[in-house]
């Protein structure tokens, strides 16, 4: 017998009462009315619940990836939440637009009654970053304090908390170095990758060489940019060599998770790194976006208020530029490309290392 419920109503359900309710405007408090700040209130508010959203999807992603033993069903509803992340993200990145319709004047009619609030104080941005895995020394800073020094006792505790948790990079590069494939007995990739790239580098060195276009000068430019390439590659073969890059700050994940990226980006095309390379492109994607979110937000503040100081007390759009930048998590994500070889001239798979990418192996 089919359960009944008890009738609900729409704006009961939705507490539209509470909600539409808490657009309180602090030019009508100072009898002052702009009418600009009613839609600046929304703008921001959409914002926030659109960050609660995003909260919950990656909290259900770190849920599963927090375990041991990774079902590949799991892998398929991460994806599908990370998919849903990029597609807030993009509502995100047009919302500047309607707020933009807001002229530089419209804004100063209200702006003053906003001191010292600021989008900087947005605690569940602050926590998404936290959690992604942005690290405090990794930080640009607030006006050379902490990041947190501008919010209230209470949400310092709370933002001090998410910093100590283990991050959605730190658990992706666990994922990555339990990838089981790319050393079998009798077997190396990596050895015939590093014969594959020196012979990539040769034939790249030699149209340098024997290009009759280039001068001197240039060919010797474009000789020393080829050695850093070379060094490039080193430091991802030794280990050694790679973990100076980690303790240095220029690479953050293992240098195991490194080659598994790599080599799941090399063969994604092969049935069981799909999902895998899926997961990890969306990773890239959510890094754009907040990048773009970013950019387009310090351009957007630029145009309302110049040069001047934000309203939060930072450097206005040349502190928001910087963010767009620096503020980055999967950069070694990113930096995969420089490594990737023509599909056509890519190691040859052994044949029973082609079978077992055909779902043999799991993720653990």
């Amino acid at each position: 017998m089919k359960k009944t419920y008890p009738p609900i109503y729409y704006s009961d359900y939705l507490q539209l009462e509470k909600l539409l309710g808490s657009q309180s405007l602090k030019s009508d408090e100072y009898e002052a009315h702009a009418h600009d700040e009613m839609l600046f209130i929304i703008v921001h508010q959409a914002y926030e619940l659109w960050f609660k959203q995003i909260l919950f999807e990656l909290d259900s992603v770190m849920e599963m990836f927090a375990t041991e033993n990774i079902e590949e069903t799991n892998i398929g509803k991460c994806i599908a939440r990370l998919r849903r992340i990029t597609a807030i993200q993009r509502l995100l990145i047009e919302q500047i637009s309607v707020l933009e319709t807001m002229t530089p004047l419209d804004f100063l009619d209200f702006r003053d009654f906003l001191v010292p609030a600021s989008g900087f104080q947005s605690i569940q941005f602050r926590i998404i970053e936290n959690k992604l895995g942005l690290r405090p020394d990794s930080r640009i800073t607030y006006n050379n304090k902490s990041y947190y020094s501008v919010v209230s006792n209470e949400h310092q505790e709370i933002l001090k908390g998410s910093e100590k948790e283990k991050s959605f990079l730190e658990l992706i590069d666990d994922w990555l170095s339990r990838t089981p494939f790319l050393n079998l007995e009798g077997y190396s990739f990596w050895e015939k990758y590093k014969a594959c790239v020196e012979e990539q580098l040769m034939l790249d060195k030699g149209i340098i060489e024997n290009n009759p276009s280039l001068s001197e000068e240039k060919k010797k430019k474009q000789l020393d940019e080829f050695e850093k390439t070379i060094e490039h590659f080193r430091c991802l073969i030794k280990e050694e060599k790679y973990n100076e890059l980690v303790k240095s700050g220029q690479r953050k994940l293992s240098h195991k998770a490194f080659l598994a990226a790599l080599f799941i980006n090399l063969y994604r095309d092969e049935p069981i790194l799909h999902l895998p390379f899926r997961f990890l492109n969306y990773c890239v994607d959510i890094d754009e976006n907040f990048t773009t979110w970013r950019y387009k937000h310090a351009l957007m503040v630029h145009r309302m208020i110049g040069a001047k100081v934000g309203t939060g007390g930072s450097s206005g759009h040349h502190y928001l530029l910087q963010t767009a930048e620096k503020h980055k998590v999967f950069r070694d994500l990113f930096d995969l490309s420089t490594y990737l070889v023509p599909s056509s001239a890519r190691p040859e798979l052994s044949e029973s290392l082609k079978k077992e990418l055909g779902f043999y192996f799991t993720f653990k």
